[in-house]
C-alpha cells in the first residue's frame, strides 16, 4: 500500500485488488437492497388490497345510486366507511410487521413507471368513475366490469413484484 503524501495523517491508498473487491462489495450491497425493496407485499395483504380494490366500485356505487339500490345509501355509506378504515388500519399493520421484518417499507417506486403511473392515474378512474356512470346509466354492470378489473389489477401488480424479486434476487 502506498501512502497519501499531499495529506498527512491520512489512511494509505488501497490497492488496485483492495479498491476492486471494495466496489464488488458494494455491488453486492446494492443488488441485495434492490432485492428486498422489489419483494412482494405479504400474501395476506396483497389478498386484502385485492378484496378492498374489488369491493370499492360496488359500495361507492351504492352510496352515489339515485334509488335504494339493494340498501338505502346510508348504508352503503357506512359499508365505504367500515371497508376503508379496516383497508387502512391493515395497511399499517402490514407496513409496519413488514418494515420490522425486512427494513424497507411496502413501496410502489422499484415497479417500471411505464406500469406505476398508468395504475396511479388508471385505478382511481376506474374505481371511482365507474360508480358515476352507474349513477348516470343505472347500469350495475359497469360497477361489477370495475370491480373484476380492479382485482385483476391488484393480482397482476403483486404477481409483478413477485416477478422481479426473483429477478433481482
Amino acid at each position: 500500500m502506498e501512502t497519501d503524501a499531499s495529506f498527512p495523517g491520512r489512511s494509505p491508498l488501497p490497492t488496485s485488488d483492495e479498491a476492486r473487491a471494495a466496489l464488488t462489495e458494494a455491488a453486492r450491497i446494492r443488488r441485495s437492497a434492490t432485492a428486498l425493496s422489489a419483494t412482494p407485499w405479504p400474501t395476506w395483504f396483497a389478498m386484502v388490497l385485492t378484496a378492498y380494490s374489488a369491493a370499492f366500485p360496488i359500495a361507492y356505487g351504492g352510496l352515489l345510486a339515485d334509488e335504494r339500490w339493494l340498501l338505502p345509501s346510508e348504508a352503503w355509506g357506512a359499508v365505504l366507511l367500515v371497508i376503508t378504515v379496516a383497508y387502512l388500519a391493515l395497511f399499517a399493520v402490514a407496513a409496519r410487521s413488514w418494515r420490522r421484518r425486512t427494513g424497507v417499507a411496502l413501496r410502489f417506486d422499484v415497479l417500471p413507471k411505464r406500469a406505476a403511473v398508468p395504475l396511479a392515474i388508471g385505478m382511481p378512474v376506474m374505481l371511482v368513475g365507474s360508480a358515476w356512470v352507474f349513477r348516470a346509466t343505472g347500469q350495475a354492470w359497469w360497477l361489477a366490469a370495475a370491480s373484476i378489473a380492479a382485482a385483476a389489477v391488484s393480482v397482476g401488480f403483486h404477481l409483478a413484484f413477485v416477478r422481479l424479486h426473483r429477478k433481482a434476487s
